[in-house]
């Protein structure tokens, strides 16, 4: 039997993934969570087989979310359940100590199929991601601008991508704004990009918008 933590930050998700499960004998969902750092104390306090994990979730997230996880004893393996399907967002997933890369856009068979080969100490990326990967690798592509940014630096780019004001931003991630804006200078210093105006041509030519 897989014994399953789900941590994703909206409900509906999560009630979602519980019925697709229900109707499966070897999975169950024994905990859930809506934040990392509620994601930390259930691990603390049982033992499961497998972290089903989205990365873009208050509090604690993403490549740290993983470190964490993994530095607890006897901590399971982590399957990535994301809504990102970039490949150098999966690289710094599976760099970080997660032994999966699923998309949300996945069917039910690859998710149930990814789940149990990762639960049983095997690894999985979505296809489509893989390959992505291996064509990376193929063509030794140069890095592009936001490439270059931290974890925490690409979620904040991308929320910035879709209109969102930086107290939007800090409210969704639980940080203060001029933490937000200090990310926000950062990331533009690392793009060599000097305005709003710039920041927000580049997010268009990068399809980060949708």
């Amino acid at each position: 039997m897989i014994r399953l933590l789900i941590v994703d930050d909206h409900v509906l998700m999560r009630e979602g993934l519980k019925q697709l499960f229900e109707g499966e004998s070897d999975i169950v969902v024994s905990a859930e969570a809506g934040s990392g750092e509620e994601a930390l104390t259930i691990l603390q306090n049982q033992m499961l087989d497998l972290v089903l994990l989205d990365i873009t979730i208050p509090g604690i997230h993403g490549a740290e979310l993983i470190t964490k996880i993994r530095e607890c004893p006897n901590s399971p393996p982590i399957l990535v359940l994301s809504m990102h399907n970039e490949p150098q967002i999966a690289k710094r997933k599976l760099k970080a100590g997660a032994s999966g890369y699923m998309t949300k856009d996945s069917s039910p068979k690859d998710l149930l199929e990814a789940i149990r080969k990762v639960a049983f100490g095997g690894r999985h990326i979505a296809p489509d991601i893989a390959e992505k990967i291996a064509f990376e690798v193929s063509v030794a592509a140069p890095l592009v601008p936001h490439e270059l940014l931290s974890g925490r630096e690409l979620l904040i780019l991308r929320m910035l991508a879709k209109g969102k004001k930086v107290n939007e931003i800090a409210s969704e991630l639980d940080i203060s704004s001029k933490t937000v804006s200090t990310h926000k200078a950062r990331l533009m210093r690392k793009m060599h990009i000097d305005s709003d105006i710039k920041l927000m041509q580049y997010t268009i030519a990068h399809g980060m918008t949708v």
